[in-house]
């Protein structure tokens, strides 16, 4: 029988059910087997019946009939099919939803998986060449608190080879899973070609990157006391204060940015890389104010002037052509024909249909876009009028442009006017004006 402390003090838990994942392998089945000798708690053993191998039903039954025998309870789920490309992700998530789902049922705050020092290993390594943070590389947790609940791995002490042994001293039946053999997966490649050279170097290798990822969870849990400050001074609403960021140190920034995409991921972090952190940092330092760059998932990381936001990616360029009649709406931006308006800003455009070419439309900008702006005796591009008018860069291209027949610009609503606008006390017969959907239209109109 292998001593194990965790187990043993399990009992010391306020809970009267404790909640086990068991797939039926060697592992959980070697977990279930022990905490069955080593605590007097009430278990749950809860199995999820992927349906990706032939004997999948088979294992769920014998583990039903297993838990029968002595006295387990047996929760398990049915899962048919997956809907996304990335099995392991999906089945993941809905591994923990059931798992969470049993604990809620239960009224348990305590999970225990069957990870091991092999798999802490290997997830180590993996973190190393993928990129994390300071506490991705520290790898498996042997308690993970989660929102309200605790996940608790007793076996981290131990290698594959102890748990196949404990298997055979007591004769537990267990199943394999043939996938453990595909190369194709990147554990697997790490569990077949680099653990057994680490393990010719130190048979107890695994212990050794046990107490470093425990160091490495000291050192983060200060350095996540720290950031929280940080975050508190210049993180909101997934947005960033980046005068305020730059004041902090550099470990700190990385770990801020972290924290944020570790938020808008749902906190996986297998999402984030170290090229991802590099590259907002160089977004916050560019010379550019109004700059953005694509996150994984269909996220923006965008730059505007003295802040940073993360969010989705919810605006795609959508080329139009509208012709103008009496009103149109383009997004948050309305444009319509009035008979006068008192005012004469940059809401206002007044035209004399004599001196463009009718019918006028509204369209959004195109590439080498230019206009002959009032006053400026010259042509300017529509994207550096954008750039002087800090204009975000997510919606420049769908902005909204007057044009008349010829396609020469008329209008930039609300921002600038061209050289075709006429004034108060000139002739024209054509007036519209313009406002943003957020705006209360104050503008005096004269029916």
């Amino acid at each position: 029988m292998i001593s194990n402390n965790i187990i043993n003090n399990l009992d010391n838990l306020p809970d009267e059910y404790i909640v086990v994942g068991v797939s039926s392998g060697p592992d959980s089945m070697a977990l279930l087997h022990m905490l069955m000798q080593g605590t007097h708690k009430k278990l749950i053993c809860t199995h999820i019946n992927h349906h990706t191998r032939n004997t999948s039903d088979e294992e769920e039954n014998y583990l039903k009939s297993f838990c029968k025998r002595h006295n387990i309870i047996f929760e398990s789920m049915k899962i048919d099919k997956y809907s996304k490309n990335n099995f392991e992700n999906e089945a993941r998530e809905k591994r923990y939803a059931f798992y969470e789902k049993i604990l809620h049922k239960y009224h348990s705050h305590y999970l225990l998986l069957a990870h091991h020092g092999d798999d802490l290993i290997e997830t180590i390594l993996m973190k190393i060449i993928r990129g994390s943070n300071l506490e991705g590389y520290a790898g498996i947790k042997t308690y993970s608190k989660q929102k309200d609940y605790t996940i608790i791995r007793p076996l981290l002490n131990l290698t594959k080879e102890d748990i196949l042994i404990y298997n055979k001293e007591n004769n537990l039946k267990y199943y394999i899973d043939k996938t453990n053999d595909d190369i194709t997966y990147t554990r697997n490649r790490y569990r077949k070609n680099i653990l057994p050279v680490l393990k010719n170097e130190a048979k107890d290798v695994h212990l050794k990157f046990l107490k470093y990822s425990n160091t490495l969870q000291e050192y983060y849990n200060y350095v996540e006391d720290v950031t929280k400050e940080a975050i508190a001074k210049n993180y909101q609403n997934n947005t960033i204060d980046i005068d305020a960021f730059k004041k902090e140190h550099p470990f700190i920034q990385k770990n801020i940015l972290f924290y944020m995409l570790s938020e808008l991921y749902g906190n996986k972090s297998d999402i984030i890389k170290d090229s991802h952190l590099e590259a907002i940092i160089n977004l916050i330092n560019s010379q550019e104010p109004n700059k953005a760059i694509n996150l994984p998932c269909n996220y923006l990381a965008k730059k505007r002037y003295h802040y940073l936001i993360l969010e989705k990616n919810n605006v795609q360029k959508a080329d139009y052509k509208i012709e103008f009649i009496d009103t149109v709406s383009i997004g948050k931006i309305t444009i319509k024909k009035v008979k006068d308006i008192a005012t004469d800003g940059n809401n206002v455009c007044r035209l004399n249909s004599k001196k463009i070419t009718l019918p006028l439309y509204i369209r959004n900008k195109k590439n080498g876009d230019y206009m002959e702006v009032l006053g400026l005796n010259g042509k300017k591009k529509i994207k550096d009028i954008f750039i002087d008018e800090k204009i975000p860069i997510d919606i420049r291209d769908n902005y909204p442009l007057l044009v008349d027949a010829n396609d020469n610009i008329l209008w930039i609503p609300n921002i600038k006017k061209s050289k075709y606008n006429v004034k108060k006390d000139e002739l024209y017969d054509i007036i519209l004006t313009s406002y943003k959907e957020s705006e209360e239209h104050n503008e005096k109109e004269t029916k």
